[in-house]
């Protein structure tokens, strides 16, 4: 006998949040989730995880969010669920050929290269968990951004300093070829960052942050011990070693040269074992566009300031350092 009101029977509505796992898709759902509790089943993975869509059995009345995936590589999986009559709530700022119009689908998207999907729900939240918001604008590298809104709501250099430090561990996390080599599986991370409604309080009742910062320093310093592999006024070329070190960092790596080096490109790249590239692009922060456009050209993807390329086959090196010497990066910021 049913006592919910529903049909004998009746299967009651699923809500599935699905989201890259570094600091900006965790952050964006983590802002969902402390303004609509909800017992919502997650799936998340590995940075490299892109195609997380495909992994959704939903049917009709069930609600999906995503935040952080690209819609271009999702597009299929997204037309299935909306064909079902699954409702899908969609924040990202990937570039992407076309929106599908269809009154199923929700969407939140923003492809300005000081945009996070962190940042959208925030906006659409109207800062209800601005520091959570900082956390992943912090961890996708807008650290310009992430601090001129830290201090206007009214945080410290101090605490600010934490909550970048925060973002940038939890982003460095992401990064693997799988869950064996990084500390903490995204999905596991997360329900721990959930008990929590401010991040400040997370890093004072948690080890793990602190942990995952020691080794994103530890994994730093061996790529910066290394020499670049191209050097010029314009760009710099890395190319480190297939090591669990190398696989977590490389994004990280990538990030920080972009920061400390804002008028330069970058492009690091890691070997695999089957002699194939991993690649990460980040544009002059001072041009922060042209990435995403470089990338899609050898099978990439990504947004205008930050993009990858999962494989890049040996044979397309040349190819590749050729097309990011040649690249003619964004406007220049006034």
């Amino acid at each position: 006998m049913s006592t919910t009101g529903s049909p004998a029977g009746a299967r009651a509505p699923r809500q599935i949040d699905v989201c890259n796992g570094d600091a900006d898709g965790l952050c964006a759902v983590l802002q969902w989730r402390l303004d609509a509790p909800a017992d919502a089943e997650l799936i998340t993975g590995l940075k490299r995880d892109i195609a997380l869509l495909e992994r959704v059995q939903a049917c009709a009345g069930d609600e999906v969010l995503v935040c952080d995936l690209s819609m271009q590589r999702n597009r299929a999986a997204l037309l299935r669920l909306l064909a079902a009559g699954v409702r899908v709530r969609y924040f990202d700022h990937h570039m992407v050929r076309a929106v599908p119009r269809h009154p199923g689908l929700e969407a939140h998207l923003d492809f300005a290269p000081d945009a996070c999907s962190s940042l959208l729900v925030d906006r659409h939240l109207h800062g209800r968990w601005r520091a959570w918001a900082l956390v992943g604008a912090y961890g996708d590298n807008l650290r310009g951004v992430a601090d001129a809104m830290a201090a206007s709501y009214g945080l410290d250099p101090t605490r600010r300093e934490r909550l970048r430090r925060l973002g940038e561990a939890i982003n460095y996390n992401a990064y693997g070829e799988d869950e064996r080599d990084v500390s903490i599986a995204p999905a596991r991370l997360y329900p721990i960052m959930a008990r929590y409604r401010d991040p400040l309080d997370f890093l004072d009742g948690e080890t793990i942050a602190a942990r995952l910062d020691a080794e994103r320093r530890a994994d730093l310093d061996r790529a910066r011990a290394l020499r670049p592999h191209r050097d010029d006024a314009r760009a710099g070329v890395w190319l480190l070693p297939d090591a669990a070190w190398s696989r977590r960092v490389i994004g990280t790596f990538a990030n920080e040269l972009a920061f400390e080096q804002p008028r330069r490109a970058h492009a690091v790249l890691r070997q695999t074992a089957s002699g194939d590239f991993t690649v990460s692009v980040r544009a002059p922060l001072d041009a922060a566009s042209g990435a995403n456009t470089l990338c899609a050209r050898f099978g990439g993807t990504g947004r205008a300031a930050a993009a990858g390329i999962d494989r890049l086959p040996q044979a397309a090196l040349g190819r590749f350092l050729d097309a990011f010497a040649a690249m003619r990066w964004g406007r220049a910021r006034r």
